[in-house]
């Protein structure tokens, strides 16, 4: 077959160019992880071949012994990384090698910062490590022909915009990178620094990493054995690191590191991690999991549904099973109660050992509930069995001070009088902190939480209480304060003589846009704000409801007035004295309380004659 006839020439996808230009241009500090990444792709391709010839043995016919084999060239200039995997097709290749099809793609690219150092660390968790191989090569060839399949295929680029593919002969399965080095990167063709990498980064890859001499000679470089079968008193601290670093695709420290192996009624092995920053993919609307389910050390999948919850998605690792059957097919696995009764142990398990770390190391969890509350808190309606295990692992932030509070906390400093947990809801902490609705908390010194994550709508009302205490919405109408007493330097509250002709006057003009009009309790310097009634949607949710499409009208809400206000006490005098400007300064006070509350505005045009209008009024006064 003549080669150049089948030859084509194809453009990288646009984000893939992006992260090649980064490599490119890196000046990463660790070039040797490229090995690590190559080494790591060949693994997962060998064991995605043994699961496939369990139930069609014929694709590892010949050749079932699976090994990875580093080759270097000195002359030549060349190091090759071959593996007898599951190999790749033409379509495979262009995919796999000339775009990222998967979701979240776009989203991804747009985080990278332009920073090289920090970027290719970004790449390396995007699960794209192959292109690391471009941080010492000047041009890259991929060998590779699929399991089953007859033909094989060459890939070739230099990594600058475009690849070239087309067919190859006698290629054996599976796939074969030679990488053309480049200046200066010659370290990478000497066996001792080779050899010290894989001891360094694979050794606990469970496939023999081998290393072919120029004498014909074949050197093992690593153990070959699963690192979660071994005992833990027997694993580094590294080798843990470096095996989070092949099975997470991560180049960052692992947060928590959970092993350890359940007997009874089902066995399984876990080597289970909580990564240090957040996953790229951690808010997917699939909200798959990216654990890797082995059956007796055969890998099966990775993200088995049903394996891991939704919102323990961020953990990264293995769990080896000894119960399930090596043919059970991916469908199936949902639905297997082996399956579910490795979950519930597992989310017992990485529960437990979260609670732990938030005893010990205050500080540190609260690095990780920076990154990982969010997807945690999911747990609160979904997962009603393990309720009273996440109840200790929440943390908010509240009025009182910078810190996180836990539930526990939060009930402990509660005021004399004082029955309810408060919280309020919003997109901001710091501008919720200032929100009128907080005024009487304020002066009654009750703390109240700040809950900025759009999940706090749905998990927080799911709680009822804690302890005995209640939760209940700040911005709600029947928020009754008065059990709890105001300090010293609180502000009085003014009697309000002549409030109810105002309110009176506030309910006629407003009739149609409000609930209700009533006097406030909980405002001390504001004039107004306007807060739910019971029963109705807390105006947050609202709102969020709204820019996602779910609703198209909104409730009417209660518009609370501040007796004690000076502005409210002229309006007292103009509704006594019925004042027919009276009907203008009720829709300034609801459009006032609108834009406190970041409303848009209904009628901008008319708000602006109102105040053109009353602002005339003060100043003939």
């Amino acid at each position: 077959m003549d080669q150049q006839k089948t030859d084509e020439t194809l453009t990288f996808q646009a984000e893939v160019s992006r992260l090649l230009d980064i490599v490119a241009h890196s000046l990463y500090s660790q070039k040797e992880v490229f090995l690590r990444e190559l080494i790591s792709n060949a693994s997962d391709a060998c064991d995605r071949l043994r699961y496939a010839a369990i139930t069609a043995p014929e694709l590892s016919a010949g050749d079932a012994d699976y090994r990875i084999t580093l080759a270097a060239d000195p002359a030549a200039r060349t190091l090759t990384i071959a593996d007898n995997g599951i190999g790749m097709g033409r379509e495979e290749l262009v995919g796999n090698l000339g775009t990222i099809a998967r979701s979240g793609t776009r989203a991804f690219v747009e985080t990278l910062s332009g920073d090289a150092k920090k970027d290719v660390g970004l790449i390396g968790q995007f699960g794209v490590g192959f292109y690391s191989a471009f941080m010492v090569s000047r041009e890259v060839e991929v060998f590779s022909r699929k399991a089953g399949e007859a033909q094989g295929w060459r890939w070739v680029s230099d990594g600058k915009g475009a690849f070239t593919i087309g067919t190859a002969d006698d290629v054996a399965r599976g796939t074969r990178i030679v990488m053309h080095l480049s200046e200066g990167e010659d370290e990478f063709l000497e066996p001792l620094r080779l050899r010290q990498i894989v001891k360094t980064h694979s050794d606990h890859i469970a496939i023999p990493i081998v290393l072919a001499g120029a004498d014909g000679k074949a050197e093992t470089l690593n153990r070959a054995s699963a690192l979660w079968t071994r005992p833990k008193s027997e694993i580094t601290a590294d080798e843990y690191k470096e095996f989070y670093h092949h099975a997470a695709h991560a180049f960052d420290e692992p947060w928590l590191t959970a092993h350890w192996k359940a007997e009874g009624a089902i066995e399984y092995s876990s080597l289970l991690f909580v990564p240090s920053s957040p996953p790229f993919d951690l808010w997917e609307p699939e909200r798959k999991h990216r654990v890797k389910l082995y059956v007796r050390r055969v890998f099966v999948t990775e993200a088995a549904e049903g394996l891991i919850p939704p919102y323990l998605r961020f953990l990264r690792g293995v769990i080896d099973s000894e119960d399930l059957p090596l043919n059970v097919s991916r469908e199936l696995l949902q639905s297997n109660p082996t399956v579910a009764k490795i979950r519930q142990g597992v989310t017992k398990k990485v529960l437990a050992e979260l609670g732990r770390k938030a005893k010990d190391d205050a500080e540190a969890y609260g690095t990780f509930w920076t990154s990982f509350g969010a997807v945690l808190k999911e747990g609160i309606y979904e997962d009603r069995d393990q309720r009273d295990a996440l109840l200790p692992l929440l943390r908010f932030r509240s009025t009182k001070g910078e810190g996180l509070v836990s539930l526990e906390e939060y009930v402990g400093r509660m005021r004399p009088g004082q029955d309810e947990i408060w919280y309020i809801t919003g997109d901001d902490a710091a501008a919720l902190a200032r929100s009128p609705q907080l005024e009487g908390f304020r002066a009654r010194d009750i703390e109240v939480l700040l809950l900025t994550d759009p999940v706090d709508e749905f998990a927080v009302p799911s709680l009822n209480e804690f302890q005995g205490k209640a939760f209940k919405s700040a911005t709600r109408g029947g928020a009754d304060l008065s059990k709890v007493e105001a300090s010293a330097e609180a502000p009085k509250p003014e009697a309000g003589e002549g409030m109810d002709a105002l309110v009176a006057a506030l309910k006629l003009a407003l009739a149609d846009q409000v609930k209700d009009v009533r006097a406030s309790q909980r405002l001390t310097d504001s004039a107004v704000c306007l807060v739910a009634d019971e029963g109705d949607t807390d105006l947050h949710l609202e709102r969020l409801l709204k820019q996602h499409r779910r609703v198209d009208s909104s409730s009417k809400r209660i518009l609370e007035v501040n007796p004690g206000h000076p502005l409210i006490r002229r309006l007292v005098a103009r509704a006594a004295a019925q004042d027919p400007a009276l009907e203008d300064c009720a829709f300034l006070l609801l459009d006032q309380a609108r834009i406190i509350e970041g409303e848009p505005l209904p009628d901008p045009v008319a708000f602006s004659r109102r105040l053109a209008e009353a602002l005339v009024r003060g100043l003939a006064a």
